[in-house]
């Protein structure tokens, strides 16, 4: 895969993409990406990310700085002083090369109050962690699908992954000042027997100091993600009244959660600038994630434009999606 550098010299906005940028679904948490490629080639990934990959082109990087003029400008837009960034991924999130750095410049901007972020937990160790605690995180999600080793290298998709050194790492944030929720995904028929024991170790190494201190999640069935062999789909009654509730019960432990139990709450988000279904003209700036698109710019937000093979120019295009200010077109 190429690597994409976005800049502010590159003149795309980072908000309206959902590969990289800023996420803001109409609450005080905004979802911060600053990178997009990822390290494993879990079997159940929602978009096909990883070094086997059969559908993705492009992996981007942002700007540093750029990424944090950005942040202030939405933060700003918000007037709240209770702001949560998540600093999550279509991948791997630690494989940005200034994330420790980012996590310290995010720390010293007054409205945020919380800083959390998704992992696989492979790029961490002893070092990392006392770094990020001096930053200033507050939350790992830690992705854990299994604990016995071969399922946990199968669920992987990777032949090196090793588990214990997981759960070291789970440890190591535990006993810090950073909060741990255990993040597993619930692969029907083939994690099953997992969840129990995730949710005793979750206990044992002492998750959810201040927030939940699991968070099970369903897996989702995506047109262009990977579906494991032998899983049976649930629906969402399923979910959580065979599988969630049960586990509930029977451990104890606070499995059901909502976004109230991290402090988040609704509040406006950036307003939409395309309708969908408008036909605008757009500045092509870069590749697509995928082949066959590319990025175009258009009323200061970035467009995914499908089916379209441009390396510059303008392009019209139809807005077929905006949902939480992510725009997807389609060349016309």
């Amino acid at each position: 895969m190429a690597l994409f550098k976005v800049t502010r010299e590159s003149g795309i906005p980072l908000s309206g993409c959902l590969y990289f940028g800023i996420i803001d679904r109409s609450t005080n948490l905004l979802q911060v990406r600053a990178y997009s490629g990822c390290n494993l080639n879990c079997p159940f990934c929602s978009v096909d990310a990883g070094p086997n990959t059969k559908s993705r082109v492009t992996v981007y990087e942002v700007e540093l700085e750029y990424l944090l003029e950005w942040i202030k400008r939405i933060i700003d837009f918000k007037k709240r002083d209770d702001i949560e960034i998540h600093l999550d991924s279509v991948g791997e999130p630690m494989m940005y090369p200034h994330f420790v750095e980012l996590v310290k410049e995010l720390r010293r901007i007054p409205q945020v109050k919380t800083i959390s972020m998704q992992t696989n937990g492979t790029l961490l160790d002893a070092e990392k962690i006392k770094a990020l605690e001096h930053a200033g995180l507050d939350r790992i999600n830690l992705s854990m699908e299994a604990l016995e080793p071969e399922l946990a290298k199968k669920l992987s998709g990777c032949v090196w992954y090793d588990i214990e050194k997981v759960k070291e790492n789970a440890r190591l944030t535990a006993k810090s000042k950073i909060d741990l929720l255990i993040a597993p995904v619930y692969l029907p028929g083939l994690n099953d027997a997992e969840m129990p024991k995730l949710i005793n170790f979750a206990k044992e190494v002492g998750a959810g100091k201040k927030w939940p201190s699991l968070g099970i999640q369903k897996f989702l069935k995506y047109k262009m993600g990977r579906i494991p062999k032998g899983i049976k789909i649930q629906n969402w009654w399923q979910f959580y009244n065979k599988s969630i509730r049960a586990w509930e019960k029977e451990s104890g432990t606070k499995l059901i959660i909502s976004p109230k139990d991290f402090g988040i709450v609704e509040c406006p988000a950036l307003p939409l600038v395309m309708e969908k279904g408008e036909k605008v003209n757009c500045q092509i700036v870069g590749p697509g994630w995928i082949a066959n698109e590319v990025l175009g710019v258009a009323k200061d937000r970035v467009i995914s434009i499908l089916e379209c093979n441009k390396e510059s120019g303008m392009q019209r295009v139809k807005i077929v999606s905006n949902k939480h200010g992510i725009y997807v077109g389609e060349a016309i």
